[in-house]
Protein backbone atom coordinates (compact mmCIF):
# COMPACT_ATOMS: atom_id res chain seq x y z
CA UNK A 1 0.00 0.00 0.00
CA UNK A 2 1.17 3.54 -0.70
CA UNK A 3 2.85 5.28 2.29
CA UNK A 4 0.37 8.12 2.00
CA UNK A 5 -2.51 5.65 2.28
CA UNK A 6 -1.02 4.30 5.53
CA UNK A 7 -0.73 7.82 6.89
CA UNK A 8 -4.40 8.52 6.14
CA UNK A 9 -5.43 5.16 7.62
CA UNK A 10 -3.49 5.82 10.81
CA UNK A 11 -5.26 9.16 11.23
CA UNK A 12 -8.80 8.03 10.42
CA UNK A 13 -9.08 4.33 11.32
CA UNK A 14 -10.13 5.06 14.88
CA UNK A 15 -13.03 7.35 13.99
CA UNK A 16 -14.15 7.05 10.37
CA UNK A 17 -17.60 5.50 9.94
CA UNK A 18 -16.56 2.53 7.78
CA UNK A 19 -13.62 1.40 9.92
CA UNK A 20 -15.54 1.76 13.17
CA UNK A 21 -18.57 0.02 11.71
CA UNK A 22 -16.59 -2.93 10.39
CA UNK A 23 -15.05 -3.43 13.82
CA UNK A 24 -18.52 -3.47 15.38
CA UNK A 25 -19.66 -6.09 12.87
CA UNK A 26 -16.59 -8.26 13.48
CA UNK A 27 -17.18 -8.08 17.22
CA UNK A 28 -20.85 -9.02 16.74
CA UNK A 29 -19.79 -12.13 14.79
CA UNK A 30 -17.13 -13.21 17.28
CA UNK A 31 -18.87 -12.47 20.59
CA UNK A 32 -21.32 -15.43 20.52
CA UNK A 33 -18.44 -17.80 19.70
CA UNK A 34 -15.84 -16.59 22.19
CA UNK A 35 -16.67 -16.58 25.88
CA UNK A 36 -15.42 -13.66 27.98
CA UNK A 37 -11.62 -13.29 27.80
CA UNK A 38 -10.00 -16.61 28.57
CA UNK A 39 -6.61 -16.63 30.29
CA UNK A 40 -3.88 -17.29 27.77
CA UNK A 41 -6.10 -17.00 24.68
CA UNK A 42 -3.83 -15.87 21.82
CA UNK A 43 -5.25 -13.91 18.90
CA UNK A 44 -3.37 -13.15 15.67
CA UNK A 45 -4.46 -10.39 13.31
CA UNK A 46 -2.75 -11.25 10.02
CA UNK A 47 -2.16 -8.13 7.98
CA UNK A 48 -2.75 -5.87 10.98
CA UNK A 49 -2.14 -2.60 9.14
CA UNK A 50 -1.96 0.33 11.53
CA UNK A 51 -3.01 -1.78 14.53
CA UNK A 52 -6.48 -0.57 15.40
CA UNK A 53 -7.99 -4.04 15.19
CA UNK A 54 -5.56 -5.31 17.82
CA UNK A 55 -7.13 -2.91 20.30
CA UNK A 56 -10.65 -4.04 19.38
CA UNK A 57 -9.78 -7.74 19.55
CA UNK A 58 -8.11 -7.37 22.95
CA UNK A 59 -11.52 -7.79 24.61
CA UNK A 60 -11.24 -11.49 23.63
CA UNK A 61 -7.64 -12.20 24.65
CA UNK A 62 -3.98 -11.37 24.08
CA UNK A 63 -3.48 -9.88 20.63
CA UNK A 64 -0.55 -10.15 18.22
CA UNK A 65 -0.15 -8.66 14.76
CA UNK A 66 1.84 -9.51 11.66
CA UNK A 67 2.22 -7.36 8.56
CA UNK A 68 4.45 -7.31 5.49
CA UNK A 69 4.90 -3.54 5.55
CA UNK A 70 7.68 -2.05 7.71
CA UNK A 71 5.59 1.13 7.94
CA UNK A 72 2.63 -0.84 9.32
CA UNK A 73 4.91 -2.50 11.88
CA UNK A 74 6.32 0.86 13.01
CA UNK A 75 2.86 2.42 13.26
CA UNK A 76 1.43 -0.50 15.22
CA UNK A 77 4.35 -0.53 17.66
CA UNK A 78 3.95 3.18 18.28
CA UNK A 79 0.36 2.38 19.25
CA UNK A 80 1.62 -0.22 21.73
CA UNK A 81 0.74 -3.31 19.72
CA UNK A 82 2.78 -6.51 19.61
CA UNK A 83 3.63 -6.98 15.95
CA UNK A 84 6.05 -8.94 13.77
CA UNK A 85 7.01 -8.25 10.19
CA UNK A 86 6.13 -11.20 8.01
CA UNK A 87 4.51 -12.49 4.85
CA UNK A 88 1.04 -14.03 4.86
CA UNK A 89 2.29 -16.70 2.46
CA UNK A 90 4.86 -17.88 5.01
CA UNK A 91 3.94 -16.77 8.51
CA UNK A 92 6.78 -16.54 11.05
CA UNK A 93 5.01 -18.68 13.66
CA UNK A 94 4.97 -22.32 14.64
CA UNK A 95 1.98 -24.44 13.73
CA UNK A 96 -0.97 -24.36 16.15
CA UNK A 97 0.23 -21.16 17.85
CA UNK A 98 -3.05 -19.20 18.12
CA UNK A 99 -6.58 -19.76 19.40
CA UNK A 100 -8.08 -17.17 17.04
CA UNK A 101 -6.81 -15.85 13.72
CA UNK A 102 -8.32 -12.85 11.94
CA UNK A 103 -7.63 -11.25 8.58
CA UNK A 104 -9.33 -8.01 7.60
CA UNK A 105 -9.11 -6.93 3.96
CA UNK A 106 -5.80 -8.63 3.21
CA UNK A 107 -6.46 -11.63 0.95
CA UNK A 108 -7.71 -9.34 -1.82
CA UNK A 109 -4.40 -7.47 -2.09
CA UNK A 110 -2.16 -7.63 -5.18
CA UNK A 111 0.84 -8.94 -3.20
CA UNK A 112 -1.17 -11.96 -2.03
CA UNK A 113 -0.47 -13.83 -5.24
CA UNK A 114 -1.98 -17.08 -3.96
CA UNK A 115 -4.93 -16.54 -1.65
CA UNK A 116 -5.45 -20.29 -1.17
CA UNK A 117 -1.89 -20.64 0.13
CA UNK A 118 -2.45 -17.62 2.39
CA UNK A 119 -5.53 -19.24 3.93
CA UNK A 120 -3.65 -22.52 4.39
CA UNK A 121 -0.97 -20.57 6.29
CA UNK A 122 -3.60 -18.93 8.48
CA UNK A 123 -5.05 -22.37 9.16
CA UNK A 124 -1.61 -23.82 9.91
CA UNK A 125 -0.92 -21.41 12.78
CA UNK A 126 -4.43 -21.91 14.20
CA UNK A 127 -4.84 -24.42 17.04
CA UNK A 128 -7.22 -27.37 16.58
CA UNK A 129 -10.66 -26.16 17.59
CA UNK A 130 -9.62 -22.54 17.01
CA UNK A 131 -11.62 -19.91 15.15
CA UNK A 132 -10.76 -17.93 12.05
CA UNK A 133 -12.53 -14.76 10.93
CA UNK A 134 -11.81 -13.41 7.45
CA UNK A 135 -13.16 -10.25 5.82
CA UNK A 136 -12.67 -9.27 2.17
CA UNK A 137 -14.19 -6.76 -0.25
CA UNK A 138 -17.20 -8.15 -2.08
CA UNK A 139 -18.52 -8.30 -5.62
CA UNK A 140 -16.74 -7.37 -8.83
CA UNK A 141 -19.56 -5.01 -9.78
CA UNK A 142 -18.30 -2.68 -7.02
CA UNK A 143 -14.80 -2.44 -8.50
CA UNK A 144 -13.74 1.19 -8.72
CA UNK A 145 -11.15 3.87 -8.12
CA UNK A 146 -10.67 2.85 -4.49
CA UNK A 147 -9.68 -0.70 -5.48
CA UNK A 148 -7.03 0.61 -7.83
CA UNK A 149 -5.70 3.08 -5.23
CA UNK A 150 -5.18 0.36 -2.61
CA UNK A 151 -3.78 -2.20 -5.09
CA UNK A 152 -6.69 -4.63 -5.05
CA UNK A 153 -6.43 -7.89 -6.94
CA UNK A 154 -9.95 -9.26 -6.51
CA UNK A 155 -13.37 -8.68 -4.97
CA UNK A 156 -14.99 -11.88 -3.67
CA UNK A 157 -18.39 -13.47 -3.63
CA UNK A 158 -19.58 -15.14 -0.45
CA UNK A 159 -19.24 -18.55 -2.15
CA UNK A 160 -15.65 -17.86 -3.18
CA UNK A 161 -14.64 -17.00 0.38
CA UNK A 162 -16.42 -20.07 1.75
CA UNK A 163 -14.58 -22.28 -0.75
CA UNK A 164 -11.21 -20.78 0.23
CA UNK A 165 -11.76 -21.61 3.89
CA UNK A 166 -13.16 -25.07 3.27
CA UNK A 167 -10.32 -25.77 0.80
CA UNK A 168 -7.89 -25.21 3.70
CA UNK A 169 -9.65 -27.93 5.70
CA UNK A 170 -11.65 -25.55 7.89
CA UNK A 171 -15.25 -26.09 8.94
CA UNK A 172 -17.46 -23.14 8.01
CA UNK A 173 -19.39 -21.69 10.95
CA UNK A 174 -21.13 -18.85 9.13
CA UNK A 175 -20.68 -16.32 6.36
CA UNK A 176 -22.46 -13.12 5.48
CA UNK A 177 -22.26 -10.00 3.41
CA UNK A 178 -22.00 -6.67 5.23
CA UNK A 179 -22.30 -2.97 4.45
CA UNK A 180 -25.61 -3.99 2.95
CA UNK A 181 -27.95 -1.12 3.78
CA UNK A 182 -25.71 1.27 1.86
CA UNK A 183 -25.25 -1.08 -1.09
CA UNK A 184 -27.38 1.02 -3.53
CA UNK A 185 -25.40 4.14 -2.63
CA UNK A 186 -22.07 2.36 -3.09
CA UNK A 187 -23.13 0.82 -6.39
CA UNK A 188 -24.17 4.25 -7.68
CA UNK A 189 -20.84 5.69 -6.55
CA UNK A 190 -18.93 3.03 -8.46
CA UNK A 191 -20.85 3.67 -11.67
CA UNK A 192 -20.09 7.39 -11.30
CA UNK A 193 -16.41 6.59 -10.67
CA UNK A 194 -16.22 4.83 -13.99
CA UNK A 195 -18.30 7.39 -15.87
CA UNK A 196 -16.27 10.33 -14.55
CA UNK A 197 -12.91 8.49 -14.60
CA UNK A 198 -12.39 9.31 -10.94
CA UNK A 199 -9.18 8.23 -9.20
CA UNK A 200 -8.15 7.90 -5.56
CA UNK A 201 -9.30 5.98 -2.48
CA UNK A 202 -12.47 6.40 -0.42
CA UNK A 203 -10.62 6.78 2.89
CA UNK A 204 -11.66 10.21 4.13
CA UNK A 205 -13.99 11.79 6.65
CA UNK A 206 -17.46 12.69 5.40
CA UNK A 207 -19.46 15.65 6.72
CA UNK A 208 -20.42 14.93 10.37
CA UNK A 209 -24.09 14.24 9.59
CA UNK A 210 -23.19 11.60 6.99
CA UNK A 211 -20.54 10.07 9.27
CA UNK A 212 -23.22 9.67 11.95
CA UNK A 213 -25.83 8.35 9.50
CA UNK A 214 -23.58 5.82 7.78
CA UNK A 215 -22.06 4.69 11.06
CA UNK A 216 -25.56 4.24 12.48
CA UNK A 217 -26.54 2.01 9.56
CA UNK A 218 -23.55 -0.24 10.20
CA UNK A 219 -24.52 -0.40 13.88
CA UNK A 220 -27.96 -1.61 12.78
CA UNK A 221 -26.29 -4.28 10.65
CA UNK A 222 -24.17 -5.40 13.60
CA UNK A 223 -27.39 -5.89 15.59
CA UNK A 224 -29.10 -7.73 12.73
CA UNK A 225 -26.19 -10.14 12.41
CA UNK A 226 -27.03 -11.47 15.84
CA UNK A 227 -30.04 -13.15 14.25
CA UNK A 228 -29.45 -13.42 10.49
CA UNK A 229 -27.00 -13.26 7.62
CA UNK A 230 -27.24 -10.45 5.06
CA UNK A 231 -27.79 -11.35 1.39
CA UNK A 232 -25.65 -8.71 -0.37
CA UNK A 233 -23.14 -6.03 0.51
CA UNK A 234 -19.80 -4.38 -0.15
CA UNK A 235 -17.90 -6.72 2.18
CA UNK A 236 -18.10 -10.40 2.99
CA UNK A 237 -17.22 -11.99 6.35
CA UNK A 238 -16.73 -15.66 7.08
CA UNK A 239 -16.04 -17.49 10.32
CA UNK A 240 -14.60 -21.01 10.30
CA UNK A 241 -13.25 -23.49 12.82
CA UNK A 242 -10.23 -25.78 12.61
CA UNK A 243 -11.15 -29.37 13.30
CA UNK A 244 -9.73 -31.11 16.36
CA UNK A 245 -6.96 -33.53 15.48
Amino acid sequence: MNPEEYRVMAELEGVQWWYAGMRRIARALLTPLLPAPAAGRRILDAGCGTGWNLQELSVFGDTYGVDLSPLAVITTRRRGGRVTQGNLLGLPYASSSFDVVTSFDVLYHAWVVDDAQAVRELARVLKPGGLMLVKVPALRILWGAHDEAVHSRHRYTRTELEQLLEGAGLQLVRSTYANSLLFPVLLTRRFLDRALNRHGSDVSLLPPLLEKLFGGLLSIEASLLGAMNLPIGASVFAVARKAHA
